[in-house]
């Protein structure tokens, strides 16, 4: 059984094409800018068997045309690695592609199963600077970036995925650093600049959570399109949106 908080028909923001979005529960990080803190809990969501996911799938694969198909996120999906391992190979099976959403801190023998049968991850780096990394996530960032290695040598797909948040990962200093990090990875076909939002902060009120940035204003647009240009610095061949 797997533990799912929620779906997502008809996405199109969890990568390629339109896509079934399966929502996890349980999350290992706890970023301060979270916008499911809902889904942090290991013990909420609902257990579901893996045939009503691929049931899901199936009947919207119509849908999917040529890039679409299913995205696993959360919360954090490889905490549930073992489990959806034989819910890969199914789809597989079914010819649907799939994408893992994933903050990369976990790399057991588990997870690599599920990375192998995976077309593209969605890799979520939060902060280079690995002290900066502890103040946002509340967390290491070495096993992420150590999760990118594996990716690249197995030549697995990546999209960086890097949520810009004032005064906590939008310093030119940090985005060079990361960009010179990744810059020599040709398993790296997209990055994403996501905006920092409010749009949960009315969960944490909900669930008696104080939400620690609500002195953080949203981004500028000059802030998202220098952001961009540093990136694209970098990775000239790489789409970066």
């Amino acid at each position: 059984m797997i533990r799912v908080h929620s779906y997502e028909s008809m996405g199109t923001y969890d990568g390629p094409g339109i896509r079934l979005v399966v929502f996890l529960q349980g999350c290992n990080f706890r970023c301060l800018y979270c916008a499911n803190p809902d889904t942090i809990t290991g013990e909420g969501g609902i257990l579901t068997d893996p045939k009503e996911i691929i049931r899901k799938a199936v009947s919207e694969k119509p849908f999917f045309g040529k890039k679409g198909g299913v995205t696993f996120s959360g919360g954090e999906p490889t905490i549930q690695a073992k489990e959806l391992i034989p819910l890969f190979k199914r789809l597989k099976e079914k010819d649907i592609h799939i994408c893992v959403d994933t903050n990369g801190s976990l790399l057991n023998d588990d997870v690599k199963d599920l990375f192998s049968l995976t077309d593209l991850v969605l890799l979520d780096i939060k902060q280079f600077n690995s002290t900066r990394h502890q103040l946002l996530a509340k967390n290491d960032n070495q096993p992420t970036l150590r999760t990118a290695e594996w990716l690249e040598q197995r030549q697995i797909q990546i999209w960086l995925r890097y949520v810009l948040v004032p005064d906590y990962s939008d310093s030119e200093e940090d985005i060079i650093a990361l960009c010179e990090h990744f810059q020599s990875y040709q398993t790296i076909r997209r990055i994403e600049i996501l905006p920092y939002h409010t749009l949960g902060v009315h969960k944490y009120e909900s669930l008696g959570m104080p939400y620690l940035l609500n002195d953080v204003k949203q981004n500028a647009p000059e802030q998202l399109a220098h952001a961009k240009e540093l990136f694209l610095r970098y990775f000239p061949e790489v789409r970066v949106n």
